[in-house]
């Protein structure tokens, strides 16, 4: 030990390569005396030697002079006391005067490697003594440890451990494996607790952990790290990925705070920072250490978003948030996904309660991000966050789609597929139904004791936008649910989604104090009323038959009131009339549901009556009056160039069914719209786009259809001759004499043509050849759904 200085002795006059070589001689000199245990074996043969006393003054000594020597000086102190009992390690180790002045100045200049050796000595010996300074609390324990105060003192010994980057430093081992050792430990103690006190205890032990970690994550990584310089902020993104395998879903939540999430989308919106690909690196091991844990998935998922206020991917030009949402494709999975979803949409205080100011992650030395992307996140507009929630719902129930592997399934397999994303669906739907269809007059939860579900809505009233997003989001999702019921095979069939919502809707109204988000004028709110009375009857009536043709048409029209139902919330005073004539064309169809509301059924119908009249037949029924057939065919003409999707898909579903009850009159007014549409296809367009939309576009297929007929400048003879081919293929004796009637009316609009010149006769009412060419196939068309009925007869 006197050989060792004496041989390699240091100055300050020694510089570079020298100096350093000197000084790691002296450390390796020590460390081979210590593992060669004759300083060890010297102690135990005479305890009062002061050979231990003597050895570690020297090697702490040897560790103040620089930096780089201190680590390695407290890893040899720790291996020389290893097997030394504990009342040695206090006496000739922690009592030694050297040791005690480097602990006690060891909080102000910020040396982690003193810290770390006395949490070594702690842990190995639980002392309670006030021999370590200010670096551990007295009496020492993990809660007094993590406590705000505490941690704060400590500040500066865990911001210079960044000098060995891209190392991490020991000491942040030692502090991951308290905070670990904690959280498990009190996950042990609720499975040992009893039953009697098991939930309250559990919730206690959980919050005092996540207590401690919300102290060390706001403290150390948000306060001290990610408000420094660059390495600083490095090291607190290497700490959070060294602890996310580590912690609890919920946990998880705590450390991916709002600056965390902050800080780092500050870094990736900006592709020439520093520490670009630092972050890029953080986002690669985030995603790889939670894609196969679906709980740490969608807590990750949702800690991204709701700082971000759901424009993560966007901000970062990633793909990250999506890309976590598709790996969720196990039902219960998704279940707990779209419930933390809706969650995020009515707990809207813990966003508000975050900085939203970006700028509290960035010092001087950090870079700035877009202006763009920094006031769009500092605005905080919630309306952002519960969009992307509304948009996002419907994704998640995609990845429970059974039509690619519906084959591959046996029919228990695919019964529990069909109800775990029945399950899904209505919990989806109920969603959508509360925050889009109904308010709560006093306070945010309402309890319905017949459904046994608490209802909550956000503080802040959500904007009319965000309502009629959830709206339409339901009709998408009943549309969905309608087209899944085709996928029944050996009796497999799926439940009835539109049943649960009119249940639901009926049971949700009958609350005292919820009601609709809007009032309903009287005709919108005698047309909701009846299309809830209507629909429950078709269901009952349904029910009743069993399978058939019958039941098919009630099926089909259910989901179509469903769907005007929707409408008529949606656009006030615009879609009351359509659902009115629908449901006296269902009392007519179905004489078994016309008891409902008879009493306003012969005015609804005369009403009905003169708006058909008024917008098309110029040729009525012989009786005056219209069949029920042909005032749906015109309600659907009316309402199709102004409703979404969903209420077409719906339209179509309908038609389909009662295409074979068509009659002639339903038929010439179809003709008479696509007719509309042909004659201004073959103008050259000068007139304005107002007039461009008054016109039905036809149906893309139509089109398709139209490319295959061949060219339109062949003869009249050569068109005959194909209308007479597809007759005999495709069309009934019926369509015979439709075709008939449809070609002598064409016949006379060529004569009334050929009396007229120049532009006069582009405005008559006649169709020339090609007019006729291109309505042909759309004729078929029509008459090809019968064979595709069910229940129907091939005629």
């Amino acid at each position: 030990m006197k050989l060792i200085p004496a041989l390699l002795e240091y100055s300050a006059s020694m510089k570079g390569p020298e100096a350093k070589d000197n000084l790691l001689g002296r450390l390796f000199g020590f460390g081979s005396l210590a593992r060669s245990g004759r300083v060890l074996g010297q102690w135990k043969r005479d305890k009062s030697s002061p050979i231990l006393r003597d050895f570690v003054t020297e090697v702490v000594q040897l560790g103040n002079k620089k930096r780089y020597l201190t680590e390695p000086a407290v890893a040899l102190i720790l291996d020389l006391t290893r097997k030394l009992p504990d009342e040695a390690i206090f006496s000739e180790v922690l009592d030694t005067p050297c040791v005690q002045v480097w602990f006690n100045r060891a909080a102000n200049v910020g040396d982690p490697d003193a810290l770390f050796l006395a949490l070594k000595f702690q842990e190995r010996s639980n002392v309670q003594r006030e021999i370590f300074g200010k670096l551990l609390p007295y009496p020492f324990s993990l809660d007094n440890f993590f406590t705000e105060e505490h941690l704060l003192s400590l500040a500066a010994c865990f911001k210079e451990s960044a000098f060995c980057l891209p190392r991490i430093h020991s000491i942040w081992h030692v502090i991951t494996d308290m905070l670990i050792r904690e959280e498990a430990s009190q996950s042990d103690n609720n499975t040992s607790s009893s039953k009697k006190h098991k939930k309250s205890k559990k919730g206690n032990s959980s919050e005092d952990s996540k207590k401690n970690l919300r102290n060390f994550c706001e403290v150390i990584i948000e306060r001290s790290l990610l408000l420094s310089s660059h390495d600083r902020k490095h090291l607190a993104f290497n700490i959070i990925i060294d602890l996310l395998p580590r912690l609890s879903p919920s946990s998880i939540q705590v450390i991916l705070s709002s600056k965390v999430v902050l800080g780092l989308m500050d870094i990736l919106s900006n592709a020439s920072s520093w520490l670009y690909n630092a972050g890029q690196h953080f986002l690669k091991e985030l995603v790889s250490l939670v894609s196969n844990d679906n709980d740490r998935c969608v807590a990750v998922v949702i800690n991204l978003q709701k700082y971000s206020f759901g424009r993560f991917d966007s901000l970062t030009k990633t793909k990250t948030v999506k890309g976590l949402i598709a790996k969720i494709q196990n039902g219960q999975d998704c279940l707990h996904l779209v419930q933390n979803l809706m969650a995020l949409f009515v707990d809207e205080g813990s966003v508000a309660d975050e900085p939203s100011d970006q700028s509290q992650t960035t010092d001087e030395n950090s870079e700035v991000g877009s202006i763009e992307d920094k006031e769009l996140v500092g605005e905080g507009n919630a309306d952002l966050l519960k969009s992307w929630v509304v948009n996002t719902i419907p994704f998640v129930l995609k990845n429970l789609k059974l039509t690619s592997k519906g084959s591959s399934l046996t029919d228990s397999e695919m019964i529990k597929c069909i109800e775990e994303k029945f399950q899904v669906q209505t919990e989806i739907l109920k969603f959508f139904a509360v925050q889009g269809l109904f308010s709560a007059s006093l306070g945010t939860e309402v309890t319905s004791f017949e459904l046994q579900e608490k209802f909550k809505w956000p503080k802040t009233a959500i904007s009319t936008s965000l309502r009629n997003e959830c709206i339409e989001q339901l009709q998408l999702l009943l549309e969905d649910a309608q087209k899944d019921e085709a996928l029944h095979v050996s009796g497999v069939k799926s439940n009835d989604l539109g049943f649960y919502f009119m249940r639901f809707i009926n049971t949700v109204c009958n609350i005292p104090s919820v009601s609709l988000f809007r009032t309903l004028s009287s005709n919108d709110d005698n047309a909701f009323k009846k299309t809830l009375a209507t629909e429950s009857a078709l269901f009952q009536e349904e029910r009743k038959i069993g399978t058939g043709l019958d039941s098919t048409k009630m099926h089909v029209i259910r989901y179509l009131l469903i769907q005007l139902l929707l409408q008529v919330l949606l656009h006030p005073e615009e879609f009351w009339e359509a659902a009115i004539d629908v449901i006296i064309c269902c009392k007519k169809t179905f004489p078994s549901i016309a008891q409902c509301d008879n009493s306003s059924a012969p005015e609804s119908v005369e009403g009905g009556t003169e708006e058909s009249d008024e917008d098309g037949s110029d040729e009525p029924n012989e009786d005056g009056s219209l069949e029920s057939i042909d005032v749906l065919v015109q309600t659907f003409l009316s309402v199709l160039p102004h409703v979404s999707g969903p209420v077409c898909f719906a339209i179509e579903q309908v038609f389909r069914v009662f295409s074979d009850e068509i009659t002639e009159t339903g038929l010439l007014d179809m003709l008479r719209v696509v007719k509309i549409d042909l004659k201004g296809s073959r103008r050259q367009t000068d007139s304005d786009d107002d007039e461009d939309e008054a016109r039905v576009d036809i149906e893309d297929d139509d089109e398709m259809e139209d490319a295959d007929v061949g060219n339109v400048d062949d003869a009249p003879d050569e068109m005959d001759e194909e209308m007479e081919d597809d007759s005999a293929d495709e069309v009934d004796e019926d369509q015979d004499d439709l075709e008939e009637t449809v070609d002598n009316k064409a016949k006379d609009g060529d004569e009334a043509e050929a009396t007229k010149g120049g532009e006069d006769s582009d405005d008559s009412d006649g169709m020339d050849d090609d007019a006729m060419f291109r309505i042909d196939p759309y004729i078929a068309r029509i008459f090809k759904e019968r064979n595709n009925l069910p229940g129907s007869e091939t005629q």
